[in-house]
């Protein structure tokens, strides 16, 4: 039995297909019932209700698993360590997390020294585990929505920093994989898209997928910076990850990259053009009554 944590995010959900597309049981975490819409329908995929920050919801979630996805979001340590003790006392053999390539940096910003902390953790437990340390996600330009439907821009804090977006079903996918036995445990694996982008190259494709003219807005302002990766505010320690982790992005001109995705699944990762075709509607101009 597998558990997987944050199963109604974009990793979540996919990876949940994955499995159950691979004849596997597993057991899907969510706080919010009501968002699990969309996941499969499938007697193999069981719904539990659950939160990484109360150890009392973990343990009936946890009992009979063998094998975890862990995903632990925002700032902080707490989940990661409440996740592993409840993991550790239900006897997992193998933990799948989702860390960060943040880790690999020199020096590392704030935002992976908490992945590396979570890390840490979870080698500390003694559960053989597997990391999995993707770059940018394809799926972050949807934060962008705000500022393209009300004005039609994009913010952008990086000019000419390249990066290479992994689509969240790649991840998933690789995930996917892992868990079902296809690698040896303890095993690091980076994970990118294969093609680097600016974000005006990325709003090109956009503009050219959805049909319509979107403006690439330069900023270096703290508050407009955060403002790109998180439209509605964050708090100040994430915020000021954030500014640190796009001022190292506008330093790389050149974009990092690797082949993980395709040494282990025997494919090419998915295009950014692909993952614009399939979310086409969300970029497009809302209906006006």
């Amino acid at each position: 039995m597998i558990l997987v944590t944050g199963a109604t995010g974009n990793i979540g959900r996919a990876l949940a297909r994955e499995l159950d597309d691979r004849g596997e049981k597993s057991r899907l975490l969510v706080r919010d019932p009501a968002r699990a819409a969309g996941l499969p329908p499938s007697d193999r995929a069981e719904l539990v209700v659950g939160d990484l920050g109360d150890p009392d919801t973990l343990a009936p979630a946890l009992s009979g698993v063998d094998r975890l996805f862990l995903l632990t979001q925002g700032i902080g340590t707490d989940h990661t360590t409440t996740a592993v003790a409840a993991a550790r006392a239900a006897g997992v053999r193998h933990l799948v997390h989702l860390s960060s390539a943040h880790v690999l940096l020199d020096p590392v910003p704030a935002m992976g020294r908490w992945h590396h902390e979570r890390e840490q953790i979870i080698r500390a437990s003694g559960i053989p585990a597997t990391f999995l340390r993707p770059g940018g996600f394809m799926t972050n330009a949807l934060d962008w929505l705000p500022t393209i439907h009300e004005g039609g821009y994009v913010l952008d804090p990086v000019g000419p920093g390249r990066y290479a977006p992994i689509d969240p079903a790649d991840i998933a996918a690789v995930a996917a994989h892992v868990l079902t036995g296809h690698e040896e445990e303890g095993e690091e694996y980076v994970l990118t898209g294969d093609e680097t982008f600016t974000v005006a190259e990325q709003v090109r494709i956009i503009s050219e997928t959805v049909g319509r003219t979107i403006e690439v807005r330069a900023t270096t302002t703290p508050d407009e910076i955060v403002r790109f990766r998180f439209p509605h505010g964050a708090p100040p320690a994430l915020a000021a990850a954030v500014t640190e982790g796009f001022a190292l992005m506008r330093a790389d001109t050149v974009g990092f990259g690797t082949d993980t995705v395709e040494r282990l699944l025997g494919r090419r990762p998915r295009t950014f053009a692909d993952w614009c075709a399939r979310h086409a509607d969300a970029f497009r101009r809302p209906a006006t009554v």
